[in-house]
């Protein structure tokens, strides 16, 4: 048995998760059959309320329960599954009547847009628009070289009062054609874009009502989503939003396995013991969910609505220890500390009172003294930092990053099939955040900010990682997607499998000193390595 119920943002699937997990996989390998979307399913292992823990814990029984996200087939309820915290599916409900309304407008809007006349008036339109530009450019290219003509005269020879009367009249007559030609588009563009406006008028009249009708039904719906927590407390998902920072739930919110599991035991009788969620299928485009892999709870949806649900003492809960004791300083001078930092341990101060490397150093400091961060290592990354001790080195320090001349090596233990030793290449993926489901990033070639690493693997689970780019989680999803290596790091529990530590290592940096100009080359091996087999010679292994 479970000493505590665990934090669902921060966990490792516990036995029994695993094995109500295991007992539904088949129940779920025949619901998802034939079906190329994936699928996110959760499991909550509970007790009976009334019933008693025997004191070796043995004869307690267990049951689970188990859940999807969002809906199945168009379907919120099917059997083996608990049921939504509010069923809005109903056909002849509200929502679903209210949604055919909206519907009925994307339906008027489209086929405005799609009507033929409307389709022939913008076209209209925009020739007269490229008729007007071309007209009118051509007249005032036909002004231009009759007034370089007249200068041009007029600096040759001194002119008649005939002639010089005669160009004024030329000038005259141009400038009216100008008049005359603007005048004449001008009418011509009025006309036609008021027949293209009576459309228009119409969708954006039609787009504003079905604007107001879609964020009355939305606020309608998480009116309805009444959430019950561990005290039996009540409250909207309106009311839960309102003192955050979004203020409003994004869609979907409450539909998550999550809130589903937790509402359906506390409103039976039952006693959460664990909880966990795995996915099923084929991976969402520009995301990465792995078959059969464990997430956490996300953050945009679940974060208020889990921080109302749960105890407050098991969203405070988590996995890491003082590491203080571990933060190796590898090099210090008047202008630098390069250090090693140990996974679990923040580069900077965080939201938590836990220690992080500048934290520590500030200990170290002398007079004068004070340890500004140059780059950062996420937390579960582990390896070489580089800190300034002032400003001047700072700025250096920094200049060097912006301009690519800071050269950084990771090494990684891959949690997948064997790669072939020495196989090198180039991963390009831009990378966006993942605005609902913070921290995950995820791949956006449209819109994410550009991402590259060189790889080389040096193992047959063990690459080496050479990032061009500095992009949050970059070096994780770029092993993890499916266009990249395909492979998560090893104890990533974001976009794989959570184990003892991430197997991520800063090895290698290499950077020119800011205040001798002196190039300096640190490397520390990572521990883990001692554990990973078939590995080549290569940088990750040399000691300083």
């Amino acid at each position: 048995m479970p000493e505590t119920f665990n934090n669902p943002f921060d966990y490792v699937p516990h036995p029994v998760c695993e094995a109500a997990v295991a007992d539904l996989l088949p129940q779920v390998e025949a619901l998802m059959k034939g079906n190329p979307e994936g699928k996110m399913f959760g499991v909550l292992v509970v007790t009976k309320e009334d019933s008693q823990v025997s004191d070796n814990q043995q004869n307690t029984t267990l049951y689970y329960l188990a859940a999807f996200s969002g809906q199945l087939y168009d379907k919120s309820v099917l059997p083996g599954f608990v049921p939504p915290v509010f069923d809005f599916l109903d056909p002849d409900g509200y929502f679903k009547q209210h949604e055919a309304e909206i519907s009925a407008i994307n339906q008027e809007i489209d086929n405005l847009k799609s009507d033929g006349r409307y389709i022939e008036s913008r076209k209209y339109y925009r020739q007269l628009q490229n008729g007007a530009e071309v007209a009118i450019a051509a007249a005032k290219q036909k002004m231009l070289e009759a007034k370089t003509k007249r200068d041009a005269e007029r600096s040759q020879r001194m002119l008649t009062a005939e002639e010089e009367a005669a160009f004024v009249k030329e000038s005259q007559f141009l400038k009216a054609e100008l008049r005359r030609e603007k005048k004449h588009w001008s009418e011509a563009i009025a006309e036609a874009k008021a027949e293209v406006d009576v459309y228009e008028q119409r969708i954006d009249e039609l787009a504003n009502q079905r604007k107001i009708m879609s964020e009355a039904l939305q606020n309608w719906l998480f009116e309805h989503f009444v959430m019950v927590n561990y005290a039996g407390e009540r409250r909207n998902l309106l009311d839960i939003f309102r003192d955050t920072v979004q203020q409003l739930p994004p869609s979907g919110t409450g539909e998550c396995c999550e809130p589903k599991l937790l509402q359906y035991a506390y409103t039976h009788g039952l006693k959460p013991v664990q909880m966990a969620m795995f996915w099923w299928g084929k991976s969402p485009e520009g995301e990465i969910r792995h078959h059969l892999h464990y997430y956490p709870a996300c953050s945009g949806k679940c974060k208020p609505v889990l921080t109302f649900m749960l105890p407050p003492e098991v969203l405070t809960a988590n996995l890491h220890r003082d590491l203080s004791e571990q933060l190796e300083i590898v090099y210090e001078d008047t202008d630098l500390w390069v250090v090693n930092k140990p996974s679990g341990m923040l580069s900077v101060p965080g939201k938590s009172h836990r220690e992080s490397v500048i934290s520590i150093l500030q200990e170290h400091c002398q007079e004068g003294e004070t340890p500004l961060v140059v780059h950062r290592l996420d937390m579960d990354t582990s390896g070489l930092l580089v800190v300034a001790k002032h400003k001047t080195a700072h700025y250096c320090l920094q200049k060097q990053f912006r301009d690519r001349e800071i050269h950084k090596t990771y090494v990684a233990v891959l949690d997948g099939e064997p790669l072939p030793i020495g196989e090198e290449g180039r991963i390009e993926l831009s990378l966006f955040p993942d605005l609902m489901h913070r921290p995950f990033q995820k791949v956006d070639k449209a819109h994410g900010k550009p991402a590259v690493t060189l790889y080389r693997v040096v193992g047959e689970h063990v690459v080496e990682l050479h990032p061009l780019t500095g992009r949050t989680h970059q070096l994780r999803v770029h092993c993890a997607h499916s266009e990249g290596l395909g492979c998560p790091i090893k104890g990533d529990n974001l976009y794989g499998c959570r184990a003892d530590r991430l197997y991520l290592h800063a090895a290698r940096i290499a950077f020119v000193h800011p205040g001798t100009g002196e190039e300096m080359v640190f490397v520390r091996k990572a521990d883990f390595l001692r554990d990973a087999v078939h590995t080549s010679k290569s940088v990750a292994e040399t000691t300083v």
